[in-house]
């Protein structure tokens, strides 16, 4: 028998953690790529912040399994739950109870530090043996990248950490500005290939298939985040601690909450109340998504945000679940559910 053992990394199956801030894109660019044949055999595990999640209903329908996990903070429980999930992919793939898979995207939240995902894959001892990472993917929004990267933590972790940057809403955005901010990144992550991207158009040969993750090629402040989070999965906690009674709060003030509504919604009213939240409190939303039943109208319309600019809204074939109610949620800091609707009955009292 041999001495040396044979290397097997080629058989393990890539996973690409695909992250990014709230509304920069994640879900437009994962639709897109979908899409190709080339990744027809791909597993997708959507990872949402709240207890409401509406991505997995507004993702086109794909072939294979896709996992919705709500974690609440995302630091401390997204570690288990996902290897919780890709061991359970594995063993009902072997079961033959889901159809085989080449590849796995794990879509965070848009409030994620990819720190501890990235730790877990390269060295949790159950997982690498059958999974590889293979890239981290961050996309950027052009629009409001370099307010987010000033005042989100969370953003320069996401950027800093990628080696694949997609700059999205390119179309949207003053050159000059897009310049700035690739020079930008340049200087935050100067190993990250930089993709400029429309309406999620990239061809999946530019985004996988890295080979594998190398954290020595990282900055020291990368590589000082995750030898942080391996002390931290071995168990030393010192100075970490969060507050898990409420998973729909997030560090600096961030909150979650949805808004659902039985009867079919008239649209001017919606756009009134909508406008008059971009209106007094743009800067606090940090993301706006819904899925709405309204009148008149015989399938859902999405609407989708981020703080002052909302993008023109966009009618779905059909529901994509049996509840035909509309749910909007949101994503703010320092505003609270009580004031957003507080405004909705004001426009519903002026009607």
């Amino acid at each position: 028998m041999s001495l040396f053992e044979k290397d097997k990394s080629a058989d393990r199956i890539p996973v690409s953690v695909l992250t990014g801030f709230l509304g920069s894109g994640k879900t437009t660019l994962l639709n897109a790529l979908l899409q190709d044949p080339a990744l027809a055999d791909t597993a997708v595990i959507v990872n949402e912040f709240g207890e409401v999640g509406l991505d997995h209903l507004l993702m086109e329908s794909v072939d294979g399994e896709m996992t919705v996990m709500a974690s609440g903070c995302i630091c401390c429980t997204i570690r288990s739950d996902l290897e919780t999930t890709l061991r359970d992919l594995l063993s009902r793939t072997r079961a033959g109870t889901l159809p085989p898979f080449r590849r796995v995207v794990v879509e965070t939240t848009g409030l994620a530090d990819p720190a501890p995902i990235v730790q877990m894959l390269l060295n949790n001892p159950l997982i690498s043996g059958f999974f590889r990472l293979d890239a981290v993917i961050t996309t950027v929004d052009t629009m409001h990248g370099g307010a987010q990267l000033d005042a989100q933590p969370e953003a320069v972790k996401q950027a800093a950490m990628a080696d694949r940057l997609v700059l999205t809403k390119t179309d949207l955005s003053e050159a000059q500005d897009v310049k700035a901010l690739d020079r930008r990144l340049v200087a935050l992550n100067p190993t990250a290939e930089r993709i400029r991207s429309v309406a999620g158009a990239v061809a999946p040969d530019r985004l996988f298939n890295a080979g594998w993750y190398d954290p020595e090629t990282k900055t020291p402040d990368v590589q000082r985040w995750l030898r942080d989070e391996a002390l931290s999965a071995r168990g030393s906690h010192a100075g970490h601690h969060h507050h898990h009674h409420d998973r729909n709060r997030h560090d600096g003030g961030v909150t979650a909450f949805a808004l659902t509504f039985t009867e079919p919604l008239d649209w001017g009213r919606v756009n009134l109340w909508l406008a008059a939240l971009r209106e007094q409190h743009g800067d606090r939303l940090l993301r706006v998504k819904g899925i709405l039943n309204l009148d008149d109208e015989p399938a859902p319309v999405v609407i989708h945000g981020v703080h002052h600019v909302f993008h023109s809204p966009a009618r779905l074939a059909d529901w994509p679940d049996g509840d035909r109610r509309s749910r909007i949620v949101f994503i703010t800091r320092g505003l609270d559910e009580a004031t957003v609707r507080s405004f909705w009955e004001d426009v519903s009292a002026a009607a």
